[in-house]
C-alpha cells in the first residue's frame, strides 16, 4: 500500500468531518472507517473508509447504519462491492499527490487572488462553486468554517463573482486541495497560480486530492500523480 495513498484518505475524511462539524452534525472515526449516520451536506458522503482492509468489517458496519434517505460511501481504496446492498456506483476516481519539492507551476495571469474571511465572501464562493453556477441547494459550507484551523478557502478576481477558487484542509501531514472551480471564460492558468498560492501558505507539505475525467488530466499536467484509485457509492431511499 502507498503511504501517499493512505494519508490522502485520512486527509479527506478529516475535511469530511469538519464540514459535518460545521454544520452540527459531527461524525466519528471507529476502526478504520469515518462514519456519520446523520443527515450530511449535499455532495459529502456518509462513510469514508481508512484502510484497504477493513472491506469485511465495513460490510457489517453498514448493514447496521442504514438510515433513510440518500446514504453515501466513499470507498477509499476500490475495494468494496456494494451493489448487493442496493448501492449503486456514482463515481470512479483517482487519488492524487503532489511532492511537497515539485518545482513549482509557472503563473503569469496577473489575476488577485484572496482568502475568503467573511460569510458575505463565502456566500459569494459558493454560489460560483455550484455546478451549475448557481444552483439552488442548502448552503454546504457554513461560515464556521471560516474560523476551522487549517482550512482555506481561495478566490480569485472580484471577491462578489470569483473567476476560480478551490479549498486547502491540512491534516494528515498534507494538504487537501477540493471542491476547485473555475468559471466560465476564465483562464486554465488560473488553476496553476491556485496551486501556486497553495504551496506558499503550506510550505513544505505534500498535496492531495482525488480527480476523474478532464480534470484528472489537467491536476496531471500540473505535476500531480496518481496514487490509487477511490469509488464513490450511493444509495437513495424514499
Amino acid at each position: 500500500m502507498d503511504p501517499r495513498w493512505a494519508r490522502a484518505a485520512r486527509n479527506n475524511a478529516e475535511w469530511c468531518d469538519a464540514v459535518c462539524r460545521a454544520h452540527g452534525r459531527p461524525g466519528r472515526f471507529d476502526d478504520g472507517l469515518w462514519l456519520n449516520a446523520a443527515p450530511v451536506p449535499a455532495f459529502y458522503p456518509n462513510a469514508v473508509t481508512l484502510t484497504a482492509e477493513v472491506a469485511e468489517r465495513t460490510l457489517e458496519t453498514l448493514s447496521h447504519l442504514d438510515p433513510p434517505g440518500r446514504w453515501g460511501v466513499k470507498d477509499s481504496f476500490a475495494t468494496l462491492d456494494l451493489s448487493a446492498r442496493g448501492f449503486d456506483l456514482l463515481m470512479s476516481a483517482q487519488w492524487i499527490h503532489l511532492d511537497a519539492h515539485a518545482p513549482p507551476p509557472d503563473t503569469s495571469s496577473h489575476v488577485p487572488w484572496r482568502t475568503v474571511r467573511t460569510p458575505g465572501e463565502l456566500e459569494s464562493w459558493e454560489a460560483a462553486w455550484s455546478h451549475p453556477p448557481g444552483a439552488a441547494h442548502a448552503p454546504v459550507f457554513p461560515p464556521a468554517l471560516l474560523q476551522e484551523e487549517g482550512v482555506v478557502f481561495l478566490a480569485a478576481g472580484d471577491p462578489a463573482r470569483p473567476l476560480a477558487g478551490g479549498i486547502a484542509s491540512r491534516a494528515a501531514g498534507v494538504v487537501g486541495l477540493s471542491n476547485t472551480f473555475l468559471a466560465e471564460g476564465a483562464p486554465p492558468l488560473l488553476y496553476a497560480e491556485l496551486l501556486a498560492h497553495l504551496r506558499t501558505m503550506f510550505p513544505g507539505l505534500p498535496v492531495v486530492g482525488y480527480e476523474h475525467g478532464e480534470a484528472l488530466d489537467a491536476w496531471r499536467s500540473l505535476g500531480f500523480e496518481c496514487v490509487g484509485p477511490l469509488r464513490v457509492w450511493l444509495k437513495q431511499r424514499g
